[in-house]
């Protein structure tokens, strides 16, 4: 019926070629520009993902992205230097002075930031 194989994700972003250069800079991600005009980040050893402009993009209210890293600390380091801010968060999954949730075994460290256009993205460690 399905072919898992080949199941893709995607997300909007209000302007592709800020996105793109976001994507490339900032976050490191081999971008290429599909015919179509959609971006693809290139995800070694899985599909590609897919972000589309669209002109009445709403920014995600939950995460589009997880980004694993090996270690958070120093990856919310290197990202604050780049300008990035990351979210305050409280409650059950309450942010340090970095912007980094720890699940003290319970599950992956996490910090959550936005793209230029709003969504939510985050890095993350086991």
């Amino acid at each position: 019926m399905f072919k898992y194989s080949t199941v893709f994700s995607s997300f909007s972003v209000n302007d592709v070629q800020v996105a793109q250069e976001f994507y490339t800079n900032m976050l490191g991600f081999s971008v290429k520009n599909n015919p179509m005009g959609i971006l693809e980040l290139e995800i070694p050893n899985a599909n590609n993902i897919f972000i589309y402009q669209r002109q009445d993009h709403q920014p995600a209210v939950f995460t589009v992205l997880n980004i694993p890293v090996e270690n958070i600390d120093e990856t919310v380091e290197n990202l604050a230097s780049k300008g990035i801010q990351f979210e305050d968060y409280e409650g059950q999954i309450a942010t340090d002075e970095k912007g980094i949730f720890h699940s003290n075994g319970n599950g992956p460290n996490v910090a959550w930031f936005k793209d230029p256009a709003g969504n939510i993205l985050s890095i993350l460690q086991e």
